[in-house]
């Protein structure tokens, strides 16, 4: 490599560039084994249930009403039965009234209050390598309808068929139900059967409740498998809902969030209480509500496996070019004085060495966890690089100062991984500090070489004229 001092920085700098290549196929084949692993845990989740959502409980009341049209038909001969024609042989028309029954949109009546509370026990399912949280929940409604509101709904002309009243409760899969699930209403007990496959109104359960006017107090338990999230709609005029878990790392999600919560690492317990004035719901009303409350009036929690070593690994795919140039640059400042300074294909065989580190902590992520694998591959990676300084690049006793670095530098990178709020912080400080250090050691460096002049070339003096 050129002695120029200048010359050789722009070089390293131009390598260092380059590396931007191996990081980027590193990165390409982080993101393909990431989506690899969601869809395994994509397949998983929805097998034991996947993610829930209740909404409801929605009482709809069918409403008919009788109509009298003005029709005309053709007027027949009651004695022979053919149609009447005039002189001009036209068809002769007569009026009559028919009066018919129609069907009118629903009434639909969600509850005046709305108390939830949930049980969940949290699991571990595998397949393969990859592992997926899931749980098991507990639900207990307990609430109550006005039905004056749905009164208010109908016009004279209508009636309204209270008889044949249904109650139903939405979820994202009947599939995840478990065990038995009782409907009380007033002491008795309501058959419940699952929503038709193919209505409208997603998936669920639902039960014939006869009058609800008649009807008061009304629990419902079951139990339901799920994974990833669980949540509630909050339907009722005040909804209050409780959720208690053994999962020690949540996120709590959706349009209202909890009033109070505790997370400890033996789990969590949140309340929220959502008055009726906080979500723009009608209590009852002649159009379909719950694709709307499903849409805009939830609240629940995440059941998460925070940052995982996919994240980890193309975050810090991301910030390779900068530990690689970190280490290009520390190899440059040690040898700078030397000989025989590095050559251009030891600084490609160092960079290749940090972008397959990338590789190595996720493979070994897959099988011994994050911790421990970054543990091995940096171990190896500093071993490798420190073993090269000395026999390669001939730094002799400032071998132990690249090593220094190599640490200093991936130990850096572990807390900018482990922490992705203070990522940013750390690897923005992280790179002023080595380019203060760069400007200060280099200071009194002699860019141009030691053979060039300090003023530039057509700035030279003229040289005095040699005496004939």
């Amino acid at each position: 490599m050129t002695h120029s001092a200048g010359l050789r920085f722009i070089m390293v700098g131009a390598l260092a560039l380059l590396m931007f290549i191996p990081l980027g196929l590193v990165s390409d084949i982080v993101q393909e084994r990431s989506r690899y692993s969601d869809g395994t845990i994509a397949d998983l989740s929805r097998e034991w249930g996947g993610e829930q959502l209740f909404s409801g409980p929605l009482l709809t009341i069918p409403v008919t009403e009788e109509v009298t049209y003005d029709r005309r038909r053709e007027a027949v001969d009651s004695v022979t039965g053919l149609t009447l024609r005039d002189d001009k042989g036209n068809v002769i028309y007569e009026h009559f009234e028919e009066t018919v029954t129609e069907t009118r949109p629903p009434i639909y009546l969600y509850p005046d209050d709305l108390d939830i509370d949930v049980t969940s026990r949290s699991s571990i399912r595998s397949r393969g390598l990859f592992e997926v949280p899931v749980y098991t929940a507990d639900l207990a409604m307990a609430f109550n309808f006005d039905t004056a509101q749905a009164e208010a709904e109908a016009t004279e002309t209508e009636e309204v068929h209270w008889d044949d009243a249904t109650l139903t409760i939405f979820l994202n899969a009947n599939r995840g139900l478990r065990g038995e699930a009782t409907l009380v209403a007033g002491g008795d007990a309501l058959d419940l059967e699952p929503v038709a496959r193919g209505d409208a109104e997603r998936t669920g359960i639902v039960a014939v409740t006869g009058d609800p006017r008649d009807r008061s107090g009304y629990t419902l338990d079951l139990g339901v498998n799920g994974a990833g999230t669980f949540a509630v709609a909050a339907t009722g005029r005040t909804t209050r809902f409780r959720m208690t878990s053994d999962w020690p790392d949540p996120s709590f999600f959706g349009d209202f969030l909890p009033d109070e919560r505790e997370v400890t690492a033996e789990g969590f317990s949140a309340s929220w209480r959502v008055p009726h004035l906080a979500r723009s719901l009608p209590q009852a009303g002649r159009r379909y509500p719950d694709a709307e409350a499903r849409a805009g009036a939830t609240m629940g929690a995440r059941f998460l496996t925070p940052n995982d070593f996919y994240q980890k690994a193309w975050r810090a795919s991301r910030y390779g070019i900068l530990f690689i140039s970190l280490t290009f640059l520390t190899i440059l400042l040690l040898d700078r004085a030397a000989s025989r300074p590095a050559h251009p294909v030891q600084y490609l065989m160092v960079g290749l060495a940090q972008s397959v580190f990338i590789l190595l902590m996720v493979s070994y992520a897959e099988h011994i966890g994050f911790g421990a694998a970054y543990l091995l591959a940096a171990g190896a990676t500093i071993g490798l690089l420190t073993v090269f300084g000395a026999t390669a690049l001939k730094l002799g006793r400032k071998t132990g100062l690249l090593g220094g670095v190599l640490v200093a530098v991936y130990g850096v990178l572990y807390l900018i991984l482990q922490s992705e709020d203070q990522a940013m912080l750390a690897g923005s400080t992280l790179a002023f500090v080595a380019l203060a250090l760069t400007m200060w050691l280099t200071r009194n460096e002699e860019w141009r070489g030691s053979g060039l002049p300090r003023s530039l070339p057509w700035r030279r003096p003229k040289a005095d004229p040699v005496p004939a």
